[in-house]
């Protein structure tokens, strides 16, 4: 079966995001307040797997080999 899968990796709570931080300075200079502003990375994948649990496996997998740093990343994953 195939499966479609939202992959978002973003960095842990108390990591510097200096992105972030650019972003948000700029949101201001634009005249709009924002009380936190944090990046992150989307993947859209189309999987081929025997049932949602195990596509959900394959993106685990991917994450922890690939997409995200452990030390710093946490990552979502949802499958549809």
């Amino acid at each position: 079966m195939k499966f479609d899968v939202t992959i978002t990796v973003g960095l842990k709570e108390g990591m510097l995001d200096p992105e972030a931080q650019t972003i948000k300075n700029a949101i201001k200079n634009l005249g709009y307040e924002t009380e936190s502003l944090k990046t992150a990375r989307l993947f859209r994948v189309r999987l081929d797997a025997a049932n949602k649990a195990a596509a959900r496996k394959m993106a685990e997998k991917m994450c922890e080999r690939l997409l995200a740093n452990p030390i710093i990343h946490k990552f979502e994953i949802e499958v549809s």
